[in-house]
Parts: structure tokens; C-alpha cells; sequence
């Protein structure tokens, strides 16, 4: 049996075990031993099964994981989020269907500081949902809105998706965080604007807007301070070059637990509460690192990525065709299955792909987060929609559905975009020099 074809298979294996509810880390690490094992020998895959555990822990970047979903938890602990909501509300009250507009700002807001898709839906969700039923805004949109904004979590950087990105792409961190903030704010423009038209359409959706006095909206600022500290110390200092990622993880963490203590939040529950949260979700995170550091050794011996590089260049079509090839492969992928293994599975596939197009690789991950944030959102998966059916249990699956469905055309135009206006990706990173 040839290598090619041993990869092919063990892909579908990978695919079948976590469909069938394997952990994504050991589905990962499994497939990828076995497959080695019987391309090379076993010997070298107990091998490589000692040295990649070994060599994943000693990797100092990954340092930056734990400490930025550390800074987002005790961000959370500390309020932020509910100042964010109001804010935004406050902000945006005059536009139609405010509140929904104000859950998507909040949203964006979070992200800046909590890094992940799932906790964004979850904390805003917790937020949001209740204000909204309590307006009377339809379940349809409450929840859509909610779905997609919990999205921006992973867009707008830090990102921990966007951290894996970089380590399996090996590129800067940091040039890929600055890249995000464009096209972050600009998606969620974008959904602001879907928001609005979906009620000019339906007015019966949400309830007229309320008119919000000027001395109001100044004084919801007074509650983003830690917000706006916290952002600019981390994101500044990371891109001035004053820190470096690891160190804006680090002053992040502990700004997260200062803020918390100023606001008064900071006790032992809290504390330990805030700490089981990130050594869960790291150990997670971690454990899918290693199996998928196994799973791409795997896939590098079969040679499959450099042979389907080779097979597009040979069709000689332009990089749009390939682009929306790609997008298809990712819209079927992330209707059954989240992030994380959509980045493991396909990036080490598509990269040679797109850099024989002379494709930035900075680039292309912006690429690869948008079109993923389709998987959060679409049937018949979309764990931000089963995130929300865990809050509301009361509404259907069905409804949530709907309401997300108008985002996915969201997302598409934001693609369009950067494709057209790859500087909307670029220009940061190219401010930040070498």
C-alpha cells in the first residue's frame, strides 16, 4: 500500500473518530503513531511519541496560550464584559435593533481580550440574551446576533486559534495579531449593518430604538477604562516592539488579575474559579498540540500536501478558483467539526497550496479564521448555536439556525473583501517592520 493512500485513509479515520466522539488530541495522536508506525516502523513511531510530548512542553511560545486565556478569564472575573455591553448599547441605541447592534460591538470588545469563540458566545450570551427577551426582540435575531458575534472572539487578536495558526505555519504571532484588528473591525461593521437591514426588512423583530442622551454615553465610558488598559498595554506594547508576545501575554495576566482586585471581584472563589478555567481549557489545547505535531509528521512522510500542490499548479487555474475550492472544503468541514482540528487537518494541506501563489502566509491565516468562524455558525454543528441552546434551552435549535443563517452571507462578504483589499490584512504587519 502506498504512502498517499495510507495518508488518505488515515485522514478518513481521523474524521471517523471524531464523529464518533474521540477526543480531538488522542483521535489525533492515535492516527497519526499508527499511520507512522506502518509507513516507517514501530520503532520510530514509539520514537517520535517520546520526543514530541518532550518537545511541545520545552517550546517556550507556547507559554503564550495559557497566559492570554488566563488574562481572558480574569477578565471576565473582573466584569468586563458587562461593561462592555453597556457601552456599546449606549453607544449604538439609535440604530435599529440597538441592543443586537450593541451585543455585536461587545462581542468585538471581548474578543480583544479573551481570545476564544466559545467563551465570547457564552459570556455574551449570558449577557445579552436575557436584555433582549426582556425587549421583546424576536428569538431568531437575539440569538443570531449572539451566534455571531461569539465569532469575533477568534478574529479579533489575541486569538488562540490564531497562536496555532502560527506555530503550525511558522510565522510571527505578533504580525498576525496586528493583522487581525482590520479585518476584525470590519466584519463587525459588517454585522452591525446585517443587524440593521434584517430589521428594516422585518420591523416586527425588534422594538423601535430608543434615543440614548449624550451625557449618558460618556458615562458608560468611565467602565471600559480597565478595558481600554488592558487592550493597550498588550497590544500596544506587543506592537510598538516594547514587548515581546510572550511578555504582553505575561502583563496582560496580570493586569486581568490587578483589574479584577480594583473591581472588587477578586476572592478565593474567583481566584481558583479563573484558574480551573485556564489549566482546562490549556490542558485541552495542549493535548491536541501534541497529537497534531504526530498527525503532521504522519502526513509529511505520506507526502499528500506537496502532492496536491503539485496536482493544483498543474491544473493552471488562478488563485480565486483555488480560493473557492478551499472556502467549499471549509464550509463542508466546519459544519462538523469546531477550530482547532479544522486549522490541524487542513493548514498543513493548503499552505504549500497558496505559497506556491506567492500567497503571504499571514495572509492566508486571516483567511483560514474567517472561513472558520462559518463553522461556529452553520448547521449542522455550529457550537456557538449549541452554546446558546445550552443558556435558552427553551428555544429551539431550529430558530437558532435562522438567526444565524443571514451572518454566514456576513462572513462571505468579509472574504470578498480581503481578498479584493488584501492591504485590509497586510498593513499593519507591514508597519511593524522586521
Amino acid at each position: 500500500m502506498s504512502a498517499t493512500l495510507l495518508g488518505v485513509i488515515g485522514i478518513a479515520v481521523f474524521l471517523i473518530l471524531i464523529f464518533m466522539g474521540m477526543n480531538i488530541g488522542l483521535a489525533l495522536l492515535l492516527v497519526g503513531a499508527a499511520g507512522y508506525a506502518m509507513i516507517v516502523n514501530p520503532a520510530a513511531a514509539i520514537g517520535l511519541l517520546r520526543k514530541v510530548p518532550a518537545t511541545q512542553a520545552g517550546t517556550y511560545t507556547f507559554i503564550v496560550i495559557v497566559l492570554f486565556i488566563m488574562m481572558g478569564n480574569f477578565a471576565y472575573q473582573a466584569g468586563l464584559s458587562s461593561a462592555l455591553y453597556k457601552a456599546a448599547n449606549k453607544w449604538l441605541s439609535r440604530l435599529p435593533g440597538n441592543l443586537a447592534c450593541g451585543t455585536i460591538a461587545a462581542s468585538a470588545g471581548f474578543g480583544a481580550i479573551c481570545g476564544s469563540c466559545a467563551a465570547t458566545c457564552a459570556t455574551m450570551g449570558a449577557i445579552a440574551l436575557p436584555e433582549m427577551r426582556k425587549y421583546k426582540y424576536a428569538d431568531m435575531l437575539s440569538t443570531g446576533t449572539v451566534a455571531m458575534g461569539g465569532t469575533l472572539g477568534i478574529l479579533i487578536p489575541p486569538s488562540t486559534p490564531m497562536i496555532i495558526y502560527c506555530i503550525m505555519a511558522e510565522t510571527s504571532i505578533g504580525k498576525m495579531f496586528a493583522a487581525g484588528v482590520l479585518p476584525g473591525v470590519v466584519l463587525a461593521a459588517l454585522c452591525v449593518i446585517t443587524v440593521v437591514i434584517m430589521v428594516k426588512l422585518k420591523p416586527s423583530m425588534a422594538p423601535p430604538p430608543s434615543k440614548c442622551a449624550w451625557r449618558e454615553r460618556f458615562a458608560s465610558l468611565k467602565g471600559l477604562a480597565g478595558v481600554v488598559v488592558l487592550f493597550g498595554a498588550v497590544l500596544g506594547g506587543m506592537f510598538s516592539g516594547f514587548f515581546s508576545v510572550n511578555q504582553s501575554a505575561a502583563v496582560g495576566a496580570f493586569l486581568a488579575i490587578v483589574l479584577t482586585a480594583i473591581n472588587g471581584k477578586l476572592n478565593w472563589k474567583s481566584f481558583t474559579e479563573a484558574m480551573r478555567n485556564t489549566v482546562t481549557t490549556f490542558s485541552m489545547t495542549f493535548l491536541i498540540l501534541i497529537g497534531a505535531s504526530v498527525f503532521c509528521n504522519f502526513l509529511a512522510i505520506t507526502k499528500i500536501p506537496f502532492k496536491l500542490a503539485d496536482l493544483i499548479a498543474s491544473m493552471h487555474v488562478s488563485f480565486g478558483v483555488v480560493l473557492i475550492m478551499m472556502t467549499l472544503v471549509y464550509i463542508v468541514l466546519g459544519m462538523l467539526m469546531d477550530e482547532l482540528p479544522m486549522i490541524i487537518l487542513t493548514v498543513p494541506i493548503f499552505l504549500p497550496i497558496v505559497q506556491n501563489y506567492g500567497v503571504d502566509p499571514i495572509w492566508f491565516g486571516i483567511y483560514v479564521i474567517l472561513v472558520m468562524e462559518l463553522g461556529a455558525i452553520a448547521p449542522p454543528v455550529g457550537l456557538n448555536c449549541f452554546i446558546i441552546h445550552g443558556i435558552a434551552k427553551d428555544i429551539p435549535m431550529g430558530v437558532i439556525y435562522r438567526g444565524a443563517l443571514p451572518f454566514v452571507a456576513t462572513i462571505l462578504a468579509g472574504v470578498a473583501l480581503i481578498y479584493f483589499f488584501p492591504q485590509i490584512v497586510l498593513i499593519l504587519p507591514g508597519m511593524m517592520g522586521g
